[in-house]
């Protein structure tokens, strides 16, 4: 029987199609600098077209030259469907690494990032990672004793999660061991939150007034905070803002969109709170960098802050309150920006100089993305 070449490729195809049981992710740093817990995010369907058999409940991811399973995650960023796949790593300077997703039992993956609503504390709305916490205020406390418009920093000095532990005990502003909320909001925009600027003047929104979790870790969180409409100096305006939060990360990635009747930019600026003692100060109008290095606040410490803007920045100034960097929006276009914070007492970053350096490599890793490929 002699068999023609489509029905030899009909007989194959089950068989090629069993063979690819793995995909293979290469990451390519091009730049001049390490890049450390790094979490990069590779496209699902691509790892599908190589590996469209992939169990999703028994696959493991595999560092090629150590052996070693590496900690994942699927993100889904709101959707039933699986979206990415998250990886943590290290990458050397102008190197490669190489990772294999193949059938296997995964091992237990540490919690390092977790955000949620907290309705016993008035609304809040709070997240981590392994460096660092924060959060923001709900409408229960909207216009009462002790309302603040901007993002505050919850210090830490562990890699553990520690939200739920410290609303538990309801004494947060003690350091019990693994750190404490000193920081001070007020009415100000506190650790980098952003609002329309008109007229030379800061219009504050009210607080947020309902939220969504679109993942929650291990390795990522994101959620999205909606605001009422509100008058920014005769403009009314919508906000929604989507805040992620990765392991190894000290600053935040928020991404902003503003809903008003107009087609001209609209004026916004990023706000870091400004302390009446005297800290260190680095501004960079050119490439969008304010750094702040508290002054020492007794025991607890120094707390640094600092927000990287990644649209043109008109202008970056510091008044007697606060320290501010102006860009422009437009209706329903989403404007992405940085911001974030770390504590001395944590080990890691304990002086200005290291500090302004994170803020200064950080920016070249946002203009120097990884190069990722999957076959």
């Amino acid at each position: 029987m002699k068999l023609s070449f489509s029905n030899c490729l009909m007989l194959l195809f089950p068989l090629m199609i069993l063979g690819q049981n793995k995909a293979t992710i290469t990451i390519q740093n091009h730049s001049n600098l390490d890049r450390k817990e790094v979490i990069s995010s590779i496209k699902w369907n691509t790892i599908l077209a190589s590996y469209p058999q992939i169990d999703t409940s028994n696959f493991v991811v595999i560092n090629q030259n150590t052996k070693k399973q590496i900690p994942f995650q699927l993100e889904h960023q709101g959707k039933a469907a699986i979206q990415n796949l998250l990886v943590q790593t290290d990458i050397k300077a102008n190197s490669a690494l190489i990772l294999l997703i193949q059938k296997g039992k995964p091992n237990p993956i540490e919690t390092k990032t977790y955000a949620r609503y907290v309705p016993e504390r008035k609304d809040d709305f709070a997240w981590e990672n392994d460096k660092i916490a924060f959060r923001t205020y709900g409408k229960a406390l909207e216009k009462k004793e002790g309302d603040a418009y901007g993002y505050d920093v919850w210090v830490k000095r562990t890699d553990k999660m520690i939200l739920n532990q410290r609303y538990k005990l309801a004494d947060y502003h003690t350091d019990h061991g693994d750190g404490l909320d000193y920081y001070h909001v007020g009415f100000s925009l506190g650790a980098g939150n952003m609002a329309p600027f008109v007229n030379d003047t800061i219009r504050y929104s009210g607080n947020y007034h309902q939220w969504r979790i679109l993942d929650n870790g291990p390795l990522r969180s994101t959620f999205q905070l909606t605001y009422d409409s509100w008058d920014a100096g005769g403009t009314k305006v919508h906000a929604t803002k989507t805040i992620s939060i990765d392991a190894g990360s000290q600053l935040n990635r928020i991404e902003n969109v503003y809903t008003f009747e107009d087609n001209k930019p609209l004026a916004v600026v990023v706000g870091i709170i400004k302390r009446p003692e005297a800290g260190i100060i680095s501004l960079n109008e050119q490439q969008g960098i304010m750094g702040y290095w508290e002054p020492t606040f007794g025991k607890d410490g120094t707390t640094a802050v600092g927000s990287i803007l990644t649209t043109p920045v008109t202008n970056i100034w510091a008044d007697t309150a606060q320290i501010l960097a102006k860009t422009t929006v437009r209706s329903n276009e989403p404007i992405v920006y940085y911001t974030g914070a770390a504590w001395d007492k944590a080990g890691k970053i304990t002086n200005a100089k290291q500090w302004f350096e994170y803020l200064d490599n950080f920016n070249q890793q946002i203009k120097n993305p990884l190069l990722i490929s999957v076959k």
